[in-house]
């Protein structure tokens, strides 16, 4: 068999073909590695935009999460709001039951004090006509002895004279026929009827008739004179204490104070541990007295006694005072005495009392 002949024609046009064909894949094979390189670069920005989608992902389901959290505390405080908003409504209902309750009291003591008020007005006005007639009856006889000053005046005193029991402790020593040592060294030696109408004796009479008769009528009276010794002016009678209302026993009591004639030493001891033996005791004494105590319970041997002395004679007889008792003080000064008025005020400062110092025309 004969060969075939190559023509030329035939290997150029191969080779052509040949050649394009591998320019193809050579063409292809670029196209596809910058394809595949720009398919990386795509997946990678792929894969880079995927995680951070994944990131807001787990990040909005965190804060869902806490959202649903909160929603629940919220719902959970809600309902504890709705609780406390129901015990708050029924405590308001109950308030509102009770204010009107309170409301209904409060009128209804409203009119009762209205009423009570009109029972009161009705009882002062009957307690005003029963005192104005009480008053009239006391200014026409209230007093059991009549007592009235010059010009009939009126004595106003700082006096604490109420009390139940009113005990008055008159001084009948020697002292009190004058306020001067030597005038009483003088009328001491004079006859009765002159020692009996000595001025200060004579004031200190005057001053108990006016207490006696400025007394409240519910008082009871005892009287008790001292000098180096005492007694109650009450006389043999076994109960010391007279109503003030008694006329007749009151004024026999007066009448023995009258007839006294001042004398003798100061025995002020003597006097309080008189009172303070009573049974039942004052609840109101009224010492009259013009200066401290010249002795004690024996007459000193000495014919003079110190201001020392005086002083703590004072001292130990107002230590017999009974407790509680108000010591009211009428004093008449006494030459030479200077200390006696500043211990006096102690003692009604102490006792709860009043101290008083008349003046030369009182009564």
């Amino acid at each position: 068999m004969a060969r075939r002949q190559l023509s030329p024609f035939n290997l150029a046009f191969l080779d052509i073909m040949f050649c394009g064909f591998g320019a193809v894949v050579l063409l292809v094979l670029l196209v596809n590695a910058r394809m595949l390189s720009a398919r990386r670069a795509l997946h990678q920005d792929l894969r880079g935009e995927v995680e951070r989608l994944e990131q807001e992902v787990r990040a909005a389901r965190d804060v869902l999460a806490r959202l649903r959290d909160s929603s629940q505390g919220m719902d959970r405080e809600i309902a504890a709001a709705r609780d406390a908003s129901a015990s708050l409504l029924a405590v308001i209902r109950q308030q509102e039951k009770e204010t009107g309750n309170i409301v209904r009291r409060d009128r209804a003591v409203r009119v009762e004090i209205r009423r009570r008020e009109e029972a009161l007005r009705a009882l002062e006005a009957d307690r005003d006509r029963t005192r104005a007639k009480a008053e009239a009856a006391q200014e026409s006889g209230r007093h059991v002895r009549r007592f009235e000053g010059q010009g009939h005046r009126q004595y106003l005193t700082g006096l604490k004279l109420g009390g139940r029991r009113v005990l008055i402790l008159a001084d009948t020593s020697a002292s009190m026929l004058d306020r001067t040592v030597v005038n009483v060294i003088r009328r001491r030696n004079m006859d009765a009827a002159a020692r009996r109408s000595a001025r200060k004796w004579l004031r200190l009479k005057k001053t108990v008739a006016w207490i006696v008769a400025n007394l409240p009528q519910d008082a009871s009276l005892a009287i008790y004179r001292f000098g180096e010794h005492a007694e109650s002016l009450a006389g043999e009678s076994s109960n010391t204490w007279v109503r003030v209302t008694d006329r007749e026993r009151v004024n026999a009591i007066m009448a023995r104070l009258d007839a006294i004639l001042p004398g003798g030493g100061t025995s002020l001891e003597n006097g309080i541990r008189a009172v303070a033996a009573l049974e039942p005791g004052p609840d109101n004494i009224i010492l009259l007295t013009d200066g401290l105590p010249t002795m004690g319970r024996e007459r000193p041997r000495a014919r003079l006694v110190s201001g020392d002395r005086r002083q703590r004679l004072f001292r130990r007889a107002v230590q017999q005072l009974p407790p509680g008792v108000p010591v009211n003080i009428i004093l008449f000064p006494m030459e030479g005495d200077p200390v006696a008025a500043a211990l006096y005020w102690k003692l009604a400062v102490q006792t709860g009392g009043s101290f008083f110092t008349p003046a030369t025309d009182w009564p």
